[in-house]
């Protein structure tokens, strides 16, 4: 197996040319709405969601480069929620992925469509040949009322325990990228063993990657993140830190890890998911 490092130089090289090659160009009327897609969506970021996809279909035994067009609606999605979530009316932000935000460049109402254009056209990319009744309907009850947009309506109405964080990581960031590792498995023909710890794997890293976030929101600056620092506490926002405190909060990112690399090892022959876990649990960004 080659080094990580270059695994995901790789991926992410693929995910990037099937993004560049299946967006309507910029040019296509009304040229607005889709120059604000390509700029939303080719702006950078680390691909991990669609990644995963390629990793959990090579672990199940494919070749993804014929799934790349389904995998890659994983990052239209992403980062539809992105475009939103920096809305004025949510987290009224004007930093992403090291530059502005796509309403601060194009306008709040564009900031919106250009959001829903992205949820609209991801869901065509995974009914295009080759797709899957059975993986579509597994993302879109990840990012449904009570998946992925439950979680951000829980975040933005608070709360104080432990159980309304752990529903509000688990929704807003845990299901979208258990999602992904599901719809690469499913894509691949995964048996039913596989889909299992295909789930239990994508349910710890997607909880270990929101904690990480909450971490770095606190310890990183703006431009190691390439997103705003310390807006979380800046918007008193519920996160594992402010609940558990620092450590607390690092112990149980380290917890869902090895719960994270025990069910990638149960998915015999070689495969990235298991360093894709550490590598996100590492992260500075």
């Amino acid at each position: 197996m080659k080094p990580l490092e270059e695994y995901l130089r790789e991926k992410r090289a693929l995910v990037d040319a099937a993004l560049d090659a299946h967006l309507p160009p910029a040019d296509t009327p009304p040229a607005i709405i889709h120059e604000a897609m390509r700029y939303a969506v080719l702006g950078g970021g680390k691909r991990i969601r669609p990644i995963l996809a390629i990793a959990a279909a090579e672990a199940c035994g494919a070749d993804a480069t014929p799934l790349m067009q389904q995998i890659a609606a994983l990052e239209l999605i992403h980062t539809y929620s992105l475009v939103h979530d920096d809305l004025p009316a949510l987290d009224n932000d004007d930093l992403r992925r090291g530059r502005k935000t796509t309403h601060v460049v194009f306008g709040e109402a564009f900031g919106i469509l250009t959001g829903d254009a992205l949820l609209t056209e991801a869901f065509a990319w995974l009914a295009s040949p080759g797709g899957n009744l059975r993986a579509i309907r597994e993302v879109a009850i990840a990012i449904d009322s009570k998946g992925m947009i439950g979680g951000q309506v829980a975040d933005l109405e608070g709360g104080s325990t432990l159980e309304r964080l752990q529903f509000i990581h688990e929704n807003k960031t845990g299901k979208l990228l258990t999602a992904s590792v599901l719809l690469g498995g499913i894509l691949a023909g995964a048996n039913e063993d596989q889909i299992v710890a295909l789930r239990r794997y994508g349910h710890a890293t997607g909880l270990a990657f929101q904690i990480v976030d909450d971490l770095l929101d606190i310890e990183a600056d703006a431009a190691t993140l390439g997103k705003t620092a310390g807006k979380d506490v800046a918007q008193g926002k519920l996160t594992y830190p402010a609940l558990l405190g620092m450590d607390a909060a690092r112990a149980e990112a380290q917890r869902l890890l090895e719960v994270a690399v025990d069910n990638a090892d149960m998915i015999t022959g070689p495969n990235y998911l298991a360093d894709i876990a550490r590598y996100i649990c590492a992260r500075r960004s």
